[in-house]
C-alpha cells in the first residue's frame, strides 16, 4: 500500500503543532545559551535555611541542576527583610551562574515598607520565572486560651497591645498579614519579629510569643504533629493541605486575603537565552506530577508560563501592598 504524499498544510500543520507542543510543554524554540552553564549556579536565597522560601528552592533545585548539567547551590542570606540577599543578587555578575529568589517581600512590599531600599527591583533584576504561590496560617500558641479567630479577637480587645505576634521578619507577608488582621479587625497587638520562620516557630511553641502568622510551607509540620493551634488560612479559598481549617474571611475577618508568592530572578543584563533556557526548564519540572505532589505537601500552589507573569504579578500587588504598608503604619529605615 502506498502512503499519501502530505499536502503543504499537512506540512504547516505538523509544524504548527509541533511548535505549540515545545512552547505549552515550557522550553522555548531556540533557547539554548551556547556554552553555559560550564560551572556550578548559585541560588541565593534571601531567608533563612528551613523557612518556606528556601522550602520551595530546594525542591526545586535537584532537578533543575539536572536538566542543566550542573550543580545548583543554594546559598541563603537573610536579614533586613531580604535586603542582604537582593543586594547580593543585583550586583553579581550577569552571566547567568547567580540566580536568585525573589518574592512578594523582596520585589513588591519592601518598596514601600522601606524608607530608602538598597536595590531597584524593577531595574536591578530581570524576572525568570514565577513559581506559584503559599498561604499564611495563623497560628497561636497552644495554652493561650483561643479556638477560634472570634476569641482571639475579643481577648485581644480585652488586652489592648499585651499579645505579642511573631513572625519571619519585618517586611515578610507573615509581618504584614499580622498588621493587616490588626487593622481590620480592631485591635492592637505587639510585632515581634525574627530572623526567619523556624525561630519564630521555636519561639512560639516555647511561649515567648502568642501568635504567628506564617507559610504554611514552614508552619504546616508543626501543624499536623499538634504543636501548635490553627485558626485560619489566610487565602481566598481553603487550603487543599487543610480543607478543614476556615479562610480569615470565613473565620470572621471579611475581605481578607493574602498569598506569599515567589519565583526566581536574575542580575540585569543576564543575557536572555540563559533566561528562556531557564524558564523553559523550570516549567518542565512545575509540570512533573512527582514535583507536584512534593509542593502540594508543602501547601505551595504551582504556577507555570514566562518571565514576564512574574512582572505582572509584581506591578498588580505593589500599589495594593503599598495601602497596606501606609494603613498599618509600618515602616523600616
Amino acid at each position: 500500500m502506498t502512503a499519501t504524499p502530505p499536502t503543504r498544510r499537512d506540512v504547516l500543520q505538523l509544524g504548527c503543532a509541533a511548535a505549540c507542543a515545545a512552547t505549552f510543554a515550557g522550553v522555548p524554540l531556540l533557547s539554548r545559551a551556547a556554552g553555559w552553564p560550564e560551572r556550578p549556579i548559585r541560588l541565593v536565597v534571601p531567608s533563612a535555611a528551613g523557612g518556606s522560601p528556601d522550602a520551595v528552592c530546594r525542591i526545586l533545585t535537584g532537578e533543575l541542576a539536572r536538566s542543566l548539567g550542573q550543580p545548583l547551590v543554594v546559598d541563603n542570606k537573610p536579614g533586613a527583610g531580604g535586603n542582604i540577599g537582593m543586594i547580593d543578587i543585583v550586583h553579581a555578575a550577569p552571566d547567568g551562574y547567580t540566580l536568585g529568589y525573589g518574592n512578594v517581600g523582596t520585589l513588591a512590599i519592601n518598596k514601600s515598607l522601606f524608607k530608602k531600599l538598597p536595590y531597584d527591583p524593577d531595574t536591578q533584576l530581570v524576572p525568570v520565572a514565577l513559581l506559584g504561590y503559599v498561604q499564611n496560617a495563623l497560628v497561636v500558641r497552644k495554652d493561650l486560651g483561643v479556638d477560634s479567630v472570634k476569641e482571639l479577637v475579643a481577648l485581644a480587645r480585652s488586652k489592648p497591645g499585651a499579645l505579642s505576634v511573631g513572625s519571619a521578619g519585618n517586611g515578610t507577608t507573615g509581618h504584614l498579614s499580622g498588621e493587616l488582621f490588626k487593622r481590620m479587625a480592631g485591635i492592637s497587638m505587639t510585632h515581634v519579629p525574627y530572623r526567619g520562620s523556624p525561630q519564630a516557630i521555636q519561639d512560639l511553641m516555647g511561649g515567648q510569643v502568642d501568635l504567628l502568622f506564617d507559610n504554611l510551607s514552614s508552619i504546616s509540620p508543626h501543624i499536623k504533629a499538634g504543636r501548635l493551634k490553627v485558626l485560619a488560612v489566610t487565602g481566598a479559598h481553603r487550603s487543599a493541605l487543610f480543607p478543614d481549617i476556615a479562610t480569615m474571611a470565613e473565620a470572621g475577618v471579611p475581605g481578607y486575603d493574602v498569598v506569599a508568592w515567589g519565583g526566581i530572578v536574575a542580575p540585569a543584563r543576564t543575557p536572555a537565552a540563559v533566561v528562556a533556557q531557564v524558564n523553559g526548564a523550570i516549567n518542565t519540572i512545575l509540570a512533573m506530577p512527582g514535583i507536584r505532589d512534593r509542593y502540594a505537601a508543602i501547601g505551595f500552589e504551582t504556577l507555570t508560563g514566562p518571565p514576564e507573569r512574574l512582572t505582572e504579578r509584581v506591578a498588580r500587588e505593589t500599589p495594593m501592598w503599598a495601602d497596606v504598608v501606609k494603613r498599618s503604619g509600618a515602616q523600616l529605615d
